[in-house]
């Protein structure tokens, strides 16, 4: 899956004043990656919002995404949930073909045991005609999935090629890449331990902040990937406080507050997210603008 290293971007999902879906606001996101440089697209996933977003938009923002890519860059799909049923059903009745890999989430609320997410992506592997991305995200699931979980995964589902790994925790990386098939990608789901994560041997990034700044978050990925660790490092410096603004309040909020400073969509979330303050907001423009 050589598609999967480097940089790939978590597409926000644009809203009008109406909280409508912008196709406009989302061809243009789309169009920014892809003349910047990124790797590869990510489309709904949590920074798009596909919990308030019903099934008709969701069909819109799949064929929209589709047709502004024209087949430039591999995308991703996510697909996940907490009704291992519903997955495989939705797994086996989407058509996949403009899309690379999936990414399906762990699932969260139910509080599974390690056994019990082992059993869920069995059932997810054996439904799935694509690879598949494991996501663990335990600030949202509530549950971590152990390096020795993903480990017995990645050995016994051949289609599940990757991990984005959320959890924050370089020790847990250090341990996945160590002991990981050869061929099974460790990429990082969050944007301050990226370079770390890539110069300990992660394969890249599904980043947030790198749809705002595509051309340097890209750049320093590629560096951290060839080993050039002064000019990775010197970009992550340089972008490291956004990072930190961004997540503030919130994700998608900061992302979407910072792509209006940049002009590319409005800032608007729907509930029971809510806008990013008109002081966080301040914080972004003026380092956009002394960037």
């Amino acid at each position: 899956m050589k598609e999967l290293i480097g940089t790939g971007v978590a597409l926000v999902t644009p809203f009008n004043e109406d909280k409508s879906v912008d196709f406009e606001g989302l061809k243009r996101l789309v169009n920014y990656q892809i003349e910047n440089g990124v790797d590869y697209l990510v489309l709904l996933g949590t920074t798009g919002e596909p919990a308030t977003l019903t099934t008709k938009e969701i069909e819109q923002i799949k064929a929209t995404v589709v047709s502004a890519n024209n087949g430039r860059l591999p995308i991703v799909l996510g697909i996940g949930g907490n009704n291992t049923l519903a997955v495989v059903e939705e797994l086996k009745t989407t058509d996949l073909s403009d899309y690379c890999a999936i990414l399906s989430v762990s699932p969260y609320y139910n509080k599974p045991t390690q056994e019990g997410i082992y059993q869920h992506f069995k059932a997810v592997s054996e439904a799935s005609p694509k690879p598949i991305i494991l996501y663990n995200v335990p600030s949202r699931t509530g549950v971590n999935v152990a390096p020795s979980t993903v480990i017995r995964i990645a050995n016994d589902f051949k289609n599940i090629v990757a991990i984005k790994e959320a959890a924050g925790d370089i020790i847990q990386v250090q341990r996945l890449i160590q002991q990981k098939p050869d061929d099974f990608l460790v990429i990082s789901g969050d944007d301050m331990i990226a370079l770390p994560m890539v110069l300990a041997g992660g394969a890249g990034v599904i980043s947030v902040i790198g749809q705002g700044f595509p051309k340097d978050f890209s750049e320093m990925m590629q560096q951290g990937l060839q080993g050039n660790v002064i000019k990775a490092t010197k970009i992550h410096y340089k972008i490291m406080k956004c990072i930190d603004y961004i997540f503030e309040e919130g994700n998608p909020a900061g992302i979407k507050a910072l792509l209006k400073t940049k002009n590319i969509c409005l800032e608007n979330v729907r509930l029971p997210l809510v806008n990013a303050s008109y002081e966080l907001q301040e914080k972004i423009n003026t380092f956009v603008v002394n960037y």
